[in-house]
């Protein structure tokens, strides 16, 4: 069994003396691990550091084996957040949001797809949260749990939707949202504006948003808490460093 495909790293952890297995998300073949030999040596692990494109090259004697992966850098994402710790965060939650929910070696392009536009965010773009909110958003709708925010789930209007109903998951107008106000969920502006970006405040909401149906539909499926970098890319996000 063999197989080339572009990927992205989502971790690394050391095996052996001077191994290491490898994490990817990759275009056609999903989240698949690999061992990469001499991949804890500093030439490879360089290559191996979450974010990072690489080329990779998956091979085994059985298509259910570890197998190895060779993996050639296409595009050093990580080094150039390292001074840039809140950016590092948002790196760090999305690959290990990624390994958490995606299930093995199963295709999510839409998800590999919008990692990579959080990539290049991250790397240019300072309303980035934004994006990463709008990723966790999609990666809901890809694991089958997505969100109706069209039109209000009580009167079918578009108009005014500013909640969203944590038991449906479907948008609230403002209207038809006053007697439930202690139960609903705030919806951000920006998540139903194309091309929008938020405020702190609204990213904050977005996140809670998206954290609460992770948490709901996911998260409790495998019986595991949220992803640590997750949770510390939150709480930067609402007290960011000086």
């Amino acid at each position: 069994m063999e197989w080339t495909d572009e990927g992205i790293v989502l971790s690394a952890r050391g095996h052996g003396e001077s191994s290491a297995i490898a994490t990817l998300l990759t275009l056609r073949h999903g989240r698949h691990a690999g061992l990469v030999r001499g991949g804890a040596g500093k030439r490879k692990r360089g290559v191996l550091q979450p974010g990072n494109r690489v080329v990779a090259r998956w091979r085994a004697r059985l298509s259910e084996h570890l197998g190895e992966l060779s993996c050639e850098l296409t595009e050093a994402v990580a080094a150039p957040l390292f001074g840039d710790p809140l950016k590092l965060a948002g790196l760090a939650a999305a690959c290990a949001v990624c390994e958490a929910v995606l299930p093995e070696r199963q295709p999510h392009t839409a998800v590999y797809n919008g990692l990579a536009i959080l990539l290049a965010a991250l790397a240019s773009d300072k309303h980035w949260p934004s994006v990463y909110v709008k990723w966790e958003l999609g990666l809901l709708g890809e694991l089958g749990f997505g969100l109706d925010l069209s039109r209000c789930a009580a009167t079918g209007s578009n108009d005014q939707l500013a909640y969203v109903s944590p038991k449906s998951g479907r948008a609230v107008s403002i209207s038809a949202a006053e007697p439930y106000l202690d139960k609903l969920l705030p919806l951000p502006a920006f998540l139903i504006a194309e091309g929008a970006s938020g405020s702190a405040g609204e990213v904050a909401d977005g996140l809670r948003l998206t954290g609460y149906f992770l948490g709901r539909h996911v998260f409790a499926h495998h019986r595991r808490p949220p992803p640590a970098a997750r949770l510390r890319l939150v709480q930067r996000l609402r007290f960011p460093p000086p």
